[in-house]
């Protein structure tokens, strides 16, 4: 196989701009599966939601929370589906490291409104199944464990490599 653009060693790998674009793409999408997945099925329940006779009796706070969870989580949708829609609409044009580049962002983007809509349904599930008083107290714990896991250990992991590493 021929190979187009100047070899780079990257972490150890000898690979092409195209060859090191077409990796991480394939890495992108795995990771954008796992995530979309998880996502499709919160929104799913969500929109169920408003059709159950329960929901009639809500308080008006406990249904602003529901239609901000709703919307966050369709925005999370559509921000996890962008990368495959940028790749379609710029595929065949050379442009797979910008449309990498912009796809993780995209994916990024909605990793953290994921976080967001998973705090809104989180906080709305906990208002009515508990005594409000511990409400605050447990969304705040499963939002902190959420930060550290997702965003502070590979930020830390990252920091602590890339220091050891030059």
């Amino acid at each position: 196989m021929e190979s187009t653009g100047p070899r780079h060693a990257t972490a150890g790998r000898d690979e092409s701009q195209e060859e090191r674009a077409d990796r991480r793409w394939n890495e992108l999408l795995q990771e954008v599966r796992v995530v979309q997945t998880g996502v499709q099925i919160l929104f799913a329940f969500l929109l169920t939601v408003v059709f159950t006779p329960r929901f009639a009796t809500l308080p008006p706070s406990d249904k602003t929370i529901y239609v901000v969870t709703v919307l966050l989580g369709a925005v999370t949708t559509g921000t996890l589906v962008g990368p495959v829609a940028f790749h379609r609409l710029v595929t065949g044009r050379r442009l797979k490291p910008e449309t990498v580049v912009w796809a993780s962002r995209l994916a990024l983007v909605g990793i953290f409104l994921l976080l967001a809509t998973v705090t809104s349904a989180l906080l709305l599930i906990l208002r009515i199944a508990m005594d409000d008083s511990a409400v605050p107290w447990a969304v705040t714990g499963v939002l902190a464990w959420f930060l550290f896991s997702w965003f502070a250990l590979p930020i830390w992991a990252r920091h602590r490599h890339s220091s050891t590493d030059g």
